[in-house]
């Protein structure tokens, strides 16, 4: 069971390492391939709770761009063939 959990974090931490290296490889070479740039953003916008001792905020947003899509699948092929 521990070396399925740890494949599995293994396999999250690729995931966003290939996600936000083609975004950073997006932008980098977006002179060149500007499509590579086009993305939309989703999620949810902050919302706060006051219980008037503690203050929490929850929000989560993520920006999906050509690049990093491209990065997610080729982290998905690495991890499939270790």
């Amino acid at each position: 069971m521990g070396k399925i959990v740890r494949n599995i974090w293994l396999l999250i931490i690729l995931l966003l390492a290939g996600s936000i290296l083609g975004t950073l490889l997006g932008q980098a070479l977006h002179g060149y391939l500007p499509l590579m740039r086009y993305g939309q953003t989703i999620g949810l916008e902050p919302t706060t709770l006051d219980l008037s001792v503690l203050t929490l905020t929850f929000g989560a947003t993520l920006k999906l761009n050509i690049a990093s899509i491209v990065g997610f699948f080729i982290a998905l092929f690495i991890y499939s063939r270790m």
